[in-house]
C-alpha cells in the first residue's frame, strides 16, 4: 500500500469508500459479535440481543461470541419473553461471567430492560430526546439516565458509558450503529427510524483509533469523546448522510494488519 501519511483528502476518502466496500458484506458478519442478533427476526429480540453483546464487547472478538452465545441459551433462545417473565434472583450465582461483567450485572441490565420494555415497544424510546436537545450525546445520556434510574450496585455503573464525563461510549455508539445503519449489504439492522444516521457517531476503539491517526483524522491522543468528535467531523466531509460506514474501514484496515 502506498505511504498513507503523504495521502491528500481525495485519496484518504477513495481509499476508504474501497475499504467500505470490503468489510461492509455479509462475510464480515460470521467473525463479528453482530451475528449473534442475527439469529433473530423480531424487533425486540434483536434489540436486546444486540445491547447485552454490545455492552461485554470488550477483548477478543471470539471470546465475545462464545459468551454471547451463552447468553443466548441461558435466555432459552427466546430473549423477549425471557426479558418480560424475568424476576430479581432468576440466575444462579454464578451464571455468567465476561471479564469485570458478572451476574449481579446482568441481573441490573435484565431488570432495567424488563422496566423499558413494560413502558415502550422499543429500546429506542430511552434514546429520545427532550424539546431542545440535540445530538446523539445527549441520546446517550438521556438512555443512561433511563437506565441507570433501575435499582442497582454501583458497580454497574462503569458498563454504562457516559459521555458527559469524556467517555468516548464506544459500545453503546456500536449498538446505536447496529440498530440505525440501513443500506443494501445487510450487515447493520436498520430496524430505527427516528434517530438518523447522519447523528451517529463511530465505536471508537484502538483499531479505528490508531488507523485515524494514522490518516490524519484525529490529532488527539486519547480515544475519548472529543477524539471522537473530531473523527466524526472529518468524516461527514466525506459523506454527511452516513459517516459511520467508515467504521468498516477504520476497523477493518486496522484487524487485518493492513495499516
Amino acid at each position: 500500500m502506498e505511504d498513507l501519511f503523504n495521502l491528500n483528502n481525495k485519496e484518504i476518502k477513495d481509499l476508504l469508500e474501497v475499504k467500505v466496500k470490503q468489510f461492509n458484506a455479509v462475510d464480515f458478519i460470521q467473525d463479528d459479535p453482530i451475528l449473534l442478533p442475527h439469529q433473530f427476526k423480531r424487533k425486540q429480540d434483536i434489540e436486546i440481543i444486540g445491547f447485552i453483546v454490545a455492552l461485554i464487547a470488550w477483548g477478543k472478538r471470539k471470546m465475545i461470541i462464545n459468551n454471547g452465545e451463552k447468553l443466548i441459551k441461558l435466555m432459552n433462545h427466546a430473549p423477549f419473553e425471557y426479558i418480560l417473565d424475568y424476576e430479581k434472583g432468576m440466575l444462579p450465582e454464578k451464571a455468567f461471567t465476561h471479564r469485570t461483567f458478572n451476574t449481579d450485572d446482568l441481573d441490573f441490565v435484565f431488570r432495567s430492560l424488563k422496566r423499558c420494555y413494560q413502558e415502550n415497544d422499543s429500546l429506542e424510546a430511552w434514546f429520545q430526546l427532550k424539546d431542545g436537545e440535540k445530538g446523539v450525546k445527549q441520546r446517550i445520556i438521556n438512555f443512561r439516565n433511563h437506565f441507570l434510574a433501575t435499582p442497582h450496585e454501583k458497580r454497574s455503573e462503569k458498563h454504562i458509558a457516559n459521555p458527559g464525563k469524556g467517555s468516548a461510549a464506544k459500545r453503546i455508539n456500536m449498538f446505536l450503529r447496529w440498530m440505525v445503519r440501513k443500506d443494501e449489504n445487510g450487515v447493520d439492522f436498520g430496524i430505527w427510524k427516528d434517530i438518523q444516521m447522519n447523528e451517529l457517531f463511530l465505536p471508537l476503539d484502538v483499531h479505528t483509533g490508531n488507523v485515524a491517526r494514522k490518516l490524519g483524522l484525529i490529532t488527539r491522543k486519547q480515544d475519548d469523546w472529543k477524539a471522537l468528535e473530531e473523527l466524526i467531523e472529518n468524516l461527514r466531509k466525506m459523506d454527511d448522510n452516513d459517516p459511520c460506514k467508515y467504521d468498516f474501514a477504520l476497523f477493518g484496515l486496522g484487524v487485518s494488519g493492513e495499516l
